[in-house]
């Protein structure tokens, strides 16, 4: 079985998971992805903090909540997908303990190696979070003047890609179009469209280069490096590109 990028958004993560032991075969195995809590963190990825996600995970409390459902954790492997994932394996306890499904040293190895991450971060006490708040507040405050000094500066900085977590970015900075004029957006479905409560319009990527921004905004951060690489092979400009988690900073 395998669950892709869905843990995350389920409201009853124990009847989930009981549902996946229930349907598992004895010698199966259940894949499954989630952005990690130890990245988001030293990332300061607030902005992936939204209605649609329920839990932020890290692999101590899925091996928990696995273990109270009948399954036991059996691999674990590190993405860069999401600003940093796991892919945790899963088999039913019962053919853990029977020995039909174990753990390879390889794979014991990883499990104790992100297991001592995540303690070393002290994600299971309150000091890993007490500077999360602050960190978040620094990005708004950087953010907002780096735009202030461009339309102050007689330049227009626009944005790119009209997702989820960039809504969050710009709402939680209280950021309208009078500091981001436009965003662009691939999806036919959003262009045209404007942005949840900023009310910035979002076009499609040939009008927002027809404008010849002096700057591009990158607000799914995560996928910069392909909204750089498309801009440049189409030929659009030579503008610099931001990213403004964890911190503002030029991608050129």
């Amino acid at each position: 079985m395998v669950a892709n990028n869905v843990l995350a958004h389920v409201p009853d993560i124990n009847d989930f998971l009981a549902g996946i032991t229930t349907l598992l075969r004895s010698t199966g195995q259940v894949s499954i992805e989630f952005p990690h809590l130890l990245r988001l963190l030293a990332g300061n990825q607030f902005d992936t903090i939204y209605h649609e996600h329920y839990s932020y995970l890290s692999l101590a409390v899925v091996q928990r909540i696995g273990a109270r459902a009948g399954l036991s954790t059996v691999d674990v492997e590190e993405l860069p997908t999401h600003g940093g994932s796991l892919r945790v394996w899963l088999a039913r306890s019962d053919a853990v303990a029977a020995g039909q499904v174990h753990a390879d040293a390889a794979a014991r190895g990883r499990l104790e190696a992100v297991l001592a991450a995540e303690g070393a971060a002290g994600l299971e006490t309150l000091a890993a979070y007490q500077h999360f708040q602050a960190r978040a507040v620094a990005s708004k405050h950087a953010l907002l003047r780096f735009l202030v000094e461009a339309r102050d500066g007689g330049r227009q900085v626009c944005g790119y890609g009209a997702a989820a977590k960039g809504n969050t970015l710009l709402n939680f900075a209280g950021i309208r179009a009078d500091l981001l004029p436009c965003v662009a957006d691939k999806a036919p479905s959003k262009i045209g469209k404007f942005l949840p409560a900023s009310h910035i319009p979002v076009v499609a990527p040939e009008e927002l280069a027809a404008r010849q921004p002096d700057a591009l905004l990158v607000l799914p951060w995560n996928i910069a490096s392909e909204v750089q690489e498309q801009w440049r092979q189409a030929g659009w400009g030579e503008q610099p590109f931001y990213r403004a988690i964890p911190t503002l900073q030029c991608l050129d």
